[in-house]
């Protein structure tokens, strides 16, 4: 089958090899990540369960009951750290939100199936302690770039009451998927990533937000008009699978890759940022 050629599957999802840049990217990530923690209130690698890598980064809101943005980062879960992100807090802070970063641990250590079940567990901590930081449990809405942006849509279609008693059953009510992976199929035949993710058919059966009946809450995705033709691919095929009424939005962003897309998270005036806020309700 063509579309699972391996050269082509490599030159569709490799985005380091795409953007030859990307290490000037990543210094300008890391040097206004360490601005933001320096600028802001923060509670740094708080334990949200006992695993490998199961802290989060919490910046709090300045008043109490404001909407909480879980950002969850990408790296084809198997590189980065919530620290390389912090840069996208100061912004949704200062418009009123309360911003949590999780880490996990990453693949080949773990599957992606460990990882999302520990986001699930951030997910369910963020509930339970949001107000000690100014947020307010029942207005949590998560996003992610890539990777994260996969795990964001899983977080919508979580059965939480069978995660906790004393969660809600809808305890993410909207997500924001930037440049995401929704079906992982064409990942598992894809060179520079197999070794790394081990997907199997019955994983990628059970990984593929794409191929799940839509859940009730709402996702808006976007993707750079500049990213590979799989990863436009990607983020229609997410509209197409739940339908408008689940995904209302679905964007490209003019003129940004696969990295440059995330700054338009951060911000104020781009189209994502906005986009963020309003579900947050900001």
């Amino acid at each position: 089958m063509a579309r699972f050629d391996p050269a082509w599957l490599d030159e569709q999802y490799n985005n380091r090899a795409r953007v030859p840049e990307h290490p000037q990217i990543f210094e300008r990530w890391d040097k206004a990540s360490a601005l933001a923690r320096e600028g802001l209130s923060r509670r740094l690698d708080v334990a949200y369960g006992d695993g490998p890598n199961e802290t989060l980064d919490i910046f709090p809101a300045a008043r109490a009951n404001a909407p909480v943005l879980v950002f969850i980062h990408g790296g084809w879960w198997r590189a980065l750290d919530k620290r390389d992100q912090s840069f996208i807090a100061p912004s949704l802070v200062h418009a009123g939100a309360m911003v949590v970063l999780p880490n996990y641990a990453l693949c080949p250590a773990v599957s992606i199936e460990t990882i999302t079940l520990q986001i699930v567990r951030a997910l369910a901590w963020t509930h339970r302690n949001a107000a000690l930081y100014g947020g307010n449990p029942q207005r949590i809405v998560v996003a992610g770039h890539s990777a994260g942006a996969h795990l964001a849509a899983m977080m919508l279609c979580c059965d939480w009451k069978a995660v906790g008693s004393d969660l809600p059953a809808q305890l993410v009510k909207a997500a924001l998927a930037i440049s995401g992976v929704f079906d992982l199929e064409p990942l598992r035949h894809t060179p520079f990533l197999q070794g790394d993710l081990r997907l199997t058919p019955a994983a990628v059966r059970k990984l593929s937000p794409a191929s799940f009946a839509p859940p009730k809450g709402v996702l808006h995705a976007a993707v750079g008009a500049d990213e590979s033709a799989e990863f436009l691919r990607q983020n229609t095929l997410i509209q197409q699978a739940w339908g408008r009424k689940t995904v209302p939005v679905c964007e490209t962003v003019p003129d940004a890759n696969h990295f440059e897309v995330l700054h338009e998270l951060a911000d104020p005036s781009a189209r994502l940022h906005a986009m963020a806020r309003r579900l947050l309700g900001l």
